[in-house]
């Protein structure tokens, strides 16, 4: 859970208010991360989309975070992950939604993160659902929506950690705190799975909070910018 009794989160305050912020910072690039991965990934693998691909990335993107780690990690990294959908909804209240982007609007992947991380493990995320006020009347189709991820991202993945012969992610980037867990995420995902293609994974200064994938070079840029912009969005939460 992201909270603590009153007592006890007084005394500490200081300390957990910085690690709060660095865990949603890194839960979030992750997240970011692993939804370009899902670009990459529909390009390099030649996935089938049926409807939006910006949508089928971040069906990805949790689907991962549900597939590679531990319960306690996983729901802890969901928490932050659709907490980061719900911020970017906040901190647009001000503006138009653009309806001609392709990305969804925030809020509704908010509610579709939450829903499928729900799904995966419904008897033992309860609790996940009713903190992110998820309605009965979505989370009832939930497990549905999760195994037709399941479905579709599950066989993908079992592909690559069949594959023998293929290729390995490659990572560019310098210490700190951001820098340092994508390095560390490349080398865990290159021990588990081989590509059809080099891919390449930049960390650098953008002049801009942003990430994306580049078919042309295969390359998926992660810029520094969205560090602090992310810490913005969590002051939302404090």
């Amino acid at each position: 859970m992201r909270f603590l009794p009153f007592a006890f989160a007084l005394a500490a305050l200081p300390v957990w208010a910085d690690e709060m912020e660095d865990a949603f910072v890194e839960a979030n690039m992750l997240g970011i991360f692993y939804h370009e991965l899902g670009h990459a990934l529909i390009h390099s693998e030649g996935v089938p989309i049926f409807g939006q691909e910006e949508d089928a990335a971040d069906v990805f993107s949790i689907f991962l975070i549900d597939t590679l780690y531990e319960e306690e990690s996983a729901v802890s990294l969901a928490y932050d992950a659709a907490l980061g959908f719900l911020g970017e909804a906040i901190n647009s209240e001000s503006h138009d939604v653009p309806w001609w982007d392709v990305h969804g609007p925030d809020e509704q992947r908010f509610y579709n993160t939450v829903c499928l991380f729900y799904g995966a493990n419904p008897d033992a995320r309860g609790e996940f659902a009713a903190d992110m006020e998820l309605p009965i009347e979505r989370a009832d189709y939930c497990p549905e929506e999760f195994d037709q991820a399941w479905n579709s991202w599950g066989m993908i993945l079992d592909e690559l950690a069949e594959r023998k012969d293929g290729h390995q992610i490659e990572y560019k980037g310098e210490p700190g705190l951001v820098g340092e867990m994508l390095a560390e995420e490349v080398a865990a995902l290159n021990s588990e799975f081989q590509l059809s293609h080099p891919l390449t994974v930049v960390f650098e200064d953008c002049g801009e909070a942003n990430a994306f994938y580049d078919p042309n070079v295969r390359q998926i840029t992660m810029c520094r910018e969205f560090e602090g912009h992310l810490r913005q969005l969590e002051d939302y939460f404090q």
